[in-house]
């Protein structure tokens, strides 16, 4: 994937983490860039960036990207010809293998906003594993789910209502 590609990406994620339902605008990233990190970004540079017209990152361009979308920097390179992002390095922890994983799967649903939301949160979060850890005792409590539903989640609707409508789906 090219930077430009990757810039793209991380302005979609990000809108999506953020609750817009959409990508942020380069001119959002670029103000949100200011407020967060206090580093000066200019709209025009993003978008030469994102255009391919500047094909690579100053260095200090790159530590403050890669500070506001809470990437490492080496992310935002080009990748070499002919890599892909499923094989993983027998060097890489498993935390990390995990975490790409997730991203990958965010990046999948991104047209279900709130399960590309989730899976990005979980991998941003500084220990995944145990997350889906939980997860998995928690469903084995059905009950559980319900009721961490009702009070983390008022407004979706009750599991055995989704269950219902599954049914009359699959008939």
């Amino acid at each position: 994937m090219k930077l430009a590609e990757k810039l793209r990406y991380l302005r979609q994620m990000e809108g999506t983490l953020r609750g817009l339902g959409r990508e942020m605008t380069q001119q959002e990233t670029v103000r949100a860039i200011q407020k967060e990190t206090g580093a000066k970004f200019s709209q025009s540079y993003l978008s030469q960036l994102e255009h391919g017209s500047r094909p690579h990152l100053t260095n200090s361009s790159r530590l403050t990207l890669s500070r506001f979308f809470k990437v490492h920097p080496g992310y935002l390179v080009d990748d070499p010809e002919g890599y892909h992002t499923e094989l993983a390095s027998d060097a890489r922890v498993l935390e990390d293998r995990l975490d790409l994983w997730l991203i990958g799967g965010a990046e999948r649903f991104r047209r279900d906003a709130p399960v590309a939301h989730a899976l990005l949160r979980l991998a941003r979060h500084e220990d995944s594993r145990r997350c889906l850890l939980l997860l998995s005792e928690i469903l084995e409590t059905p009950t559980l789910v319900d009721r961490l539903m009702e009070v983390l989640l008022p407004s979706a609707p009750p599991v055995a209502a989704r269950a219902r409508r599954k049914g009359e789906q699959s008939k």
